[in-house]
């Protein structure tokens, strides 16, 4: 890293490094190119690797230019090198000049760039307090709100008030979903350690905690085994992709965690008997940015699961179940575990409802 230390310690080295080339030339008639040369190129290089006030390079500049000139006018004046040799001292003072100019635009281009990176690393600082305190901010209001509803709806049980906050009970759950996943967004740009975890007994947690949260047919099948991954991350994938599910089914309907391992890798996939995903849209699902809305939702949900699985160097798979509905899965290249490695109980393939 460049220092004002530094910088003066080149062009120091510089100072004498041209001094001795310059004594060189006096002292060398007929065989001054190569010390001549030397000071120029040593010139431009020094000026390269530095930053000099315009000054400095004027000054420098005409220096180098007076004695390299006056000795090759000396040495042509007696015989030694022909007069037009001296056509070199101008040329490479023009050459340095060109050369100075492109320096001093890409000196400029990098203060600009450093400036421009600045204000951007400052706009997505603020962008990133304003999503988390707002996802904050709206927590603490979401939950009173539906502890008065939840309390509304016990005290009144005609048919209307029941419906009617059953309704606002629902926005207030999706108002409450879209909130914490902005907070999510906001993690899954950041470092999370992986270890090594049991992914069937995991997957296999995960489905009996969504049980009691939807009236669905649930099963869990996976022989995946021990891989590396962090937890909490894989968790808030799977519960989208699981609630999407939800989404889209009925009561009765199957809704089935799978997981699986080859040779290049382990794929866990969420199957479901619902309405299934339109073929057009598909592709519009994996490649859509944080954010932008689909034609199912706001998006938040899938940018969080191509989030977690592009960290995990893999990808999203999007397509149709055995039973018409939609197949989601999150497909990670690993190499496969070593011949011989136990595997857990969970991995047996036995249904968890």
């Amino acid at each position: 890293m460049r220092t004002p230390s530094t910088e003066r310690l080149l062009a120091l080295v510089w100072i004498v490094f041209a001094t001795v080339n310059v004594v060189l030339m006096w002292f060398l008639p007929g065989q001054e190119t190569v010390p001549f040369h030397l000071v120029w190129i040593s010139l431009a290089l020094v000026y390269g690797f530095t930053t000099w006030r315009l000054s400095w390079m004027v000054a420098a500049l005409l220096a180098v230019t007076t004695t390299t000139g006056v000795i090759l006018a000396h040495h042509a004046a007696a015989g030694e090198i022909r007069w037009e040799e001296t056509a070199e001292e101008p040329l490479m003072a023009t050459i340095f000049i060109v050369m100075a100019w492109h320096v001093h635009r890409r000196h400029v281009l990098l203060q600009e760039m450093r400036r421009l990176g600045a204000a951007e690393r400052d706009r997505a600082h603020r962008q990133e307090l304003l999503v988390r305190l707002a996802s904050h901010e709206l927590r603490t209001p979401l939950t009173i709100a539906r502890g008065y509803t939840e309390l509304l709806r016990s005290t009144h049980h005609d048919p209307t008030t029941v419906d009617d906050t059953a309704v606002v009970l629902d926005e207030l759950d999706k108002a409450t979903r879209i909130a914490h996943r902005l907070v999510t967004l906001m993690q899954l740009e950041e470092q999370h350690p992986v270890r090594p975890v049991d992914l069937d007994a995991e997957l296999a947690r995960i489905a009996r905690r969504w049980e009691p949260a939807a009236d669905r047919d649930w099963s869990c099948r996976s022989a995946i085994g021990l891989t590396r991954v962090n937890p909490e991350r894989l968790e808030t994938a799977l519960d989208c992709l699981i609630e999407n599910a939800v989404k889209f089914t009925g009561p009765g309907d199957r809704i089935a965690l799978r997981g699986h391992r080859d040779a290049t890798g382990w794929t866990v996939e969420v199957l479901d008997s619902g309405t299934g995903i339109r073929p057009e849209a598909v592709a519009d699902l994996l490649a859509g940015r944080p954010g932008r809305p689909t034609a199912t939702g706001t998006g938040l949900g899938l940018a969080s699961v191509r989030a977690v699985v592009g960290a995990l160097g893999g990808r999203l798979t999007i397509g149709a179940g055995p039973d018409g509905g939609a197949r989601v899965g999150l497909r990670v290249p690993e190499p496969g575990p070593a011949r011989g490695e136990p595997v857990h109980p969970a991995s047996t393939g036995q249904p968890v409802a």
